[in-house]
């Protein structure tokens, strides 16, 4: 089979122009689901699959689905299945989703043109609001996909205006109808930039995922009081924004002592703050913190919320405010098929292409589909791992070398 790395560049870089970013340093581009920039990159995808000869699909939540079945296969087989996002965070990179769909689809057309025999149709997939930055937490079409949430629940989704997602889908002409059901595919394997730097280390062109880790948002609220910033004492003092700042810190501390003595991989992030009042002369009597906690084992995430309710009951003794924790997102880790991981190794060796095994650190639409049928993820490397920013890049030749190794993987489970 021949990916073609000119092919593949042509096909990101069209896609790049819908939402770029001409100010940015390096190629950014914003495509919010439901806007105009979102709009265009999926009717230019829709063409694209179209022209390919497969039969398209979109169902109610606006995931869209490619079909191809080989004159060799059986139709009524359960298919092989590729894809991930076209959406994408505010100021983001060119490369994050759209190498998993556009890469799908040069996979598919390498396997066409090698003529090779294949057993299962082939389906290419661009999932909804992979990124969660309008509605909902993120992996929302995929949640839809494999059961996890109702097609009404997600369509309720409402974004900061007020705007339902299905009135944004409707806009953009992409509320479509049923629910595709990922339980019913054979195997689906997602290509992605890796958003790290294991790969670029190791001098891999592809990084072969064991398992994806879990992932838990906290929230922290603390009450003091409110008060005149200098003609309050300091012993007189509730400050809701100190107290706050040492859970902060036990945060850090508790995840660096997780990472030293049982789990390398885990890590704890203190990354949104809202104060109140938020002025310069006034104590602050009310912090809200957003803590995003990950590990590929449960028990250690565990162990860092634990560590979390602890901090906040000991900020409440110690400085006399109230502490509140509570848990609304929590996605367990998740293991990746034995079959999809091994057919991505033989793959990586058959096409001779370097790749590493490695956890994912990110959450991924693969993370849901595992949960229903069986599932690979793949990685390509990211230059110093930047990612969800202009920054963010991957070489051409080594896109087109993990979109080889997607190819031979995908012809591989299509076979038996």
């Amino acid at each position: 089979m021949k990916v073609s790395e000119g092919k593949l560049r042509r096909e990101i870089e069209a896609n790049a122009q819908f939402g770029a970013l001409p100010d940015a340093e390096g190629q950014g581009r914003t495509a919010l689901t439901g806007t105009d920039a979102n709009r265009r990159a999926r009717e230019r995808f829709v063409d694209r699959l179209e022209a390919g000869g497969f039969d398209v699909r979109i169902d109610a939540v606006g995931n869209i689905v490619g079909r191809w079945v080989p004159p060799s296969a059986d139709p009524t087989a359960p298919p092989v299945v590729t894809g991930s996002h076209l959406d994408s965070v505010p100021v983001g990179g060119i490369f994050d989703g759209p190498l998993g769909v556009y890469g799908g689809l040069e996979a598919v057309r390498a396997i066409r043109e090698s003529g090779r025999s294949l057993e299962r149709p082939l389906h290419v997939v661009c999932f909804t609001e992979e990124e969660g930055q309008r509605f909902g937490n993120g992996i929302l079409g995929s949640s839809v996909a494999t059961g996890q949430q109702s097609v009404d629940d997600a369509l309720a989704f409402e974004d900061e205006s007020g705007t339902t997602l299905e009135e944004a889908l409707d806009r953009i002409g992409f509320h479509g109808s049923g629910r595709i059901d990922a339980s019913e595919w054979d195997s689906w394997l997602e290509l992605h930039v890796e958003q790290g730097t294991r790969l670029e280390q190791d001098g891999a062109s592809a990084g072969i995922v064991t398992n994806i880790t879990g992932i838990t948002h906290c929230y922290l609220e603390v009450t003091g009081e409110a008060d005149h910033a200098g003609s309050t004492p300091m012993t007189d003092r509730t400050d809701a924004l100190a107290a706050a700042s040492e859970v902060v810190l036990d945060v850090e501390a508790a995840a660096n002592r997780l990472v030293a003595d049982a789990s390398p991989s885990a890590v704890g992030t203190v990354g949104k703050s809202v104060v109140e009042p938020n002025a310069t002369n006034v104590i602050p009597g009310q912090v809200r913190l957003g803590i995003d906690i990950r590990d590929v084992s449960s028990d250690s995430i565990a162990k860092l919320v634990d560590a979390l309710e602890a901090s906040a009951r000991r900020i409440e003794r110690e400085r006399n405010v109230e502490a509140s924790v509570s848990r609304p997102y929590d996605v367990p880790p998740e293991p990746m098929t034995d079959r999809c991981r091994e057919t991505l190794i033989e793959a990586a060796a058959e096409t001779n292409v370097r790749a590493s095994l490695m956890h994912s650190g990110a959450a991924h639409d693969t993370m849901n589909v595992a949960r229903v049928t069986d599932a690979g993820l793949l990685f390509a490397p990211s230059r110093g791992g930047i990612s969800h920013n202009p920054r963010e890049w991957t070489e051409w030749e080594d896109c087109a070398a993990a979109t080889t190794v997607l190819a031979e993987a995908l012809a591989r489970l299509a076979e038996a």
